[in-house]
């Protein structure tokens, strides 16, 4: 994987497109859309190619190798881990940080997602990439009707924390939008992950 360093921080500069975790048991996948919201385990998911999706946007067949993987919060959780050696999956406090020192949440966006109209959406507002992030519109896979949304207009990545009300911190890029958007999902959501050092 590409990495930049970010202020104190080494970042991956990729998304994560592991399909084991660390102890090399498989993460399950293949799940149809009502399997996917009933899940408590982990699982990822890869934005559909045309043949497979035709009913919503979809992606082509190198979709996984740009965008990496979607996962669920129960493989972030999982203690087989998903991270290679040296590395974690971020905390709401890392992303913060992050955050913060890219000038707030309000301008963080613009600064950390891929420039230009290749990948993302018009208008891709305020889109730089001077931090090196990178961030690609990955979309997502719903966690109440398990379909895949938005792909080219949304990147969202999981932290590793709970807001105290069994949901997980999240952080997302808006094609739209400069802001680095700080929420919360179900854990069935299907989002992308950034790998951070230790």
């Amino acid at each position: 994987y590409e990495t930049i360093q970010i202020g104190d921080q080494l970042w991956m500069a990729e998304n994560l497109k592991v399909t084991h975790y660390n102890d090399g048991s498989e993460i399950p996948i293949g799940y149809s859309d009502s399997e996917w919201i009933q899940l408590e385990t982990g699982a990822y998911a890869v934005y559909p190619t045309d043949e497979d999706y035709e009913s919503q946007t979809t992606c082509g067949d190198d979709c996984a190798d740009i965008y990496g993987n979607l996962y669920n919060w129960y493989a972030v959780d999982d203690d087989r881990g998903l991270c290679m050696d040296g590395w974690h999956i971020p905390s709401d406090e890392d992303w913060t940080i992050l955050t913060d020192y890219l000038g707030g949440e309000s301008v963080a966006g613009g600064k950390m997602k891929e420039e230009g109209l290749v990948h993302w959406n018009s208008p891709n507002t305020e889109a730089t990439n001077e931090s090196g992030f990178t961030g690609l519109p990955a979309a997502l896979r719903s966690s109440w009707n398990g379909n895949y949304l938005y792909m080219g207009n949304y990147g969202y990545f999981w932290s590793s924390s709970e807001d105290g009300s069994d949901h997980p911190w999240l952080r997302g890029l808006s094609y739209n939008d400069f802001d680095l958007v700080r929420d919360y999902s179900a854990k069935q959501g299907g989002f992308s992950i950034r790998c951070l050092g230790d």
